[in-house]
C-alpha cells in the first residue's frame, strides 16, 4: 500500500505517506530543462483549485532522462517558484528507474504499468528513441520520461497512471472524480 512508504523532502525531512491518508495524491516526476517542464503550470493550478478539498501533490525531480535537472534540490525549487508560481511542496531528487529507483517507485510501476502515449506531437519522437535503444520498451513497466504521473484515491490505491504525452485536463477528471 502506499502509505507504507516514506519519501525525503527537497528539505531532507521524512514525509510518511500514511499522513496522507485520506487525501487524493498526485505523483509526479519533473525535470526544469524538458519539453513537458511547463506541464509545472497546469500542475500547480490543479493544487490551487483543489488542494483545500483533499489533493496532494508530490513533485519528485528527476535527473535520469536526458539529464534534464541537473540542479540541486535548493535550484530546482528556485526555478520551479519564479518561472511557475508553484506553492506544492518539491521532494528531494531522486531515480525512478533502476538499482537505486526510489521504493516507492518500484510500487507505482507495479500497480500502473505502461499502457502507451497518447496523441501528442512529441509520441512519435519518444516511441522512436525507445525503439532505437530497447525493441521491448512498450512491454516494460519503466517510466518512460519526465512528468509521469500516477493518481493515489483516498484510500491508497493507485488508480491512474498518465504518461507526459497525457493532456492535463485527463489528469484533472481523474482527480475530480477522486475528490
Amino acid at each position: 500500500m502506499i502509505y507504507d512508504y516514506k519519501i525525503t523532502t527537497g528539505k531532507g525531512e521524512e514525509l510518511k505517506l500514511s499522513d496522507y491518508k485520506g487525501k487524493v495524491i498526485l505523483i509526479v516526476n519533473t525535470a526544469t530543462g524538458c519539453g513537458f517542464t511547463p506541464q509545472y503550470a497546469p500542475i500547480e493550478k490543479l493544487y490551487e483549485d483543489y488542494h483545500d478539498l483533499g489533493l496532494e501533490i508530490l513533485d519528485i525531480p528527476c535527473n535520469q532522462f536526458g539529464a534534464q535537472a541537473p540542479g540541486t534540490d535548493e535550484e530546482i525549487h528556485e526555478f520551479c517558484t519564479m518561472h511557475f508560481n508553484t506553492t506544492f511542496p518539491q521532494m528531494k531528487k531522486a531515480d525512478v528507474n533502476g538499482e537505486n529507483e526510489l521504493p516507492l517507485y518500484t510500487y507505482l510501476k507495479s500497480q500502473k504499468g505502461f499502457e502507451g502515449f497518447d496523441e501528442h506531437p512529441y509520441k512519435d519522437l519518444l516511441e522512436n528513441m525507445f525503439a532505437q535503444a530497447d525493441p521491448e520498451w512498450d512491454k516494460k513497466p519503466d517510466i518512460k520520461w519526465n512528468f509521469t504521473k500516477f493518481v493515489a484515491d483516498r484510500d491508497g490505491n493507485i488508480v491512474a497512471r498518465f504518461e507526459p504525452t497525457a493532456d492535463m485536463e485527463k489528469v484533472e477528471v481523474c482527480i475530480k472524480e477522486l475528490l
